[in-house]
């Protein structure tokens, strides 16, 4: 690590609700992965988890009421700051669990611009294997997030095989490299004034304000009632 090199935070979701969780097993393995290959890489890296289970009920009330609850908002400022993300989802009816559909429903669309991230899933069978890229992908695409080109997913049967380690391993180390790179944060910066932003700005750069917001554009027009 190079002097005055701030250390990297990795920063993950779980939306597991067992006890055990799957997920969470999934999402440490992650998180486990990425930090070691970020440490060989010679970055000195934190690390943490945000199980959204515990705060499900804030989650709802913060979506009801329009404004998240404190636990909610020290969540999303942990996001905000983070250098790099894990999400991991189980799977439900077919489709990506709700808890963290209403987490992400939470945040400022501009929170997460080319913040790289990993994405996973797991399930109850293999059949659900495609619901990561059909469904998370472009979520987080929405979001502008830039996602690991490899994605996680776990089903029963695979605990037992080499070829999810593997496979951890290597989304481990594309999401380390994202983010030693400095990609995101090079994009995010380049292109600010090129976003079409959310009027509440974005907590990753909270120096900015409604001054920085381009009124002229065709969307604002329309939305002061002119044409």
């Amino acid at each position: 690590m190079s002097v005055g090199e701030a250390p990297l935070r990795l920063v993950a979701i779980s939306a597991g609700t067992g006890d055990p969780s799957t997920t969470r097993m999934l999402t440490d393995r992650a998180v486990q992965a990425t930090a070691t290959r970020l440490r060989e890489s010679a970055r000195v890296v934190s690390a943490e988890v945000i199980e959204l289970a515990p705060i499900a009920a804030q989650i709802a009330q913060s979506l009801v009421s329009g404004f998240p609850t404190e636990t909610v908002k020290e969540a999303i400022e942990r996001l905000a700051a983070a250098d790099a993300l894990v999400v991991t989802t189980p799977v439900y009816k077919a489709g990506i669990s709700g808890l963290l559909k209403s987490f992400i429903d939470l945040l400022d669309n501009d929170l997460l611009i080319a913040k790289p991230v990993l994405l996973a899933a797991t399930a109850g069978s293999a059949r659900h294997a495609m619901v990561v890229d059909d469904q998370l992908r472009p979520l987080f695409a929405f979001l502008r997030a830039l996602p690991a080109p490899t994605s996680l997913f776990a089903a029963p049967e695979d605990w037992g095989s080499a070829d999810l380690g593997k496979r951890v391993e290597r989304a481990g180390g594309e999401l380390a490299a994202l983010a030693i790179s400095g990609v995101g944060r090079d994009i995010a910066d380049g292109g600010w004034s090129g976003y079409q932003h959310s009027f509440g700005g974005s907590a990753t750069r909270a120096e900015r304000t409604a001054d920085d917001i381009d009124i002229d554009t065709d969307l604002m027009r329309l939305a002061r009632g002119g044409s």
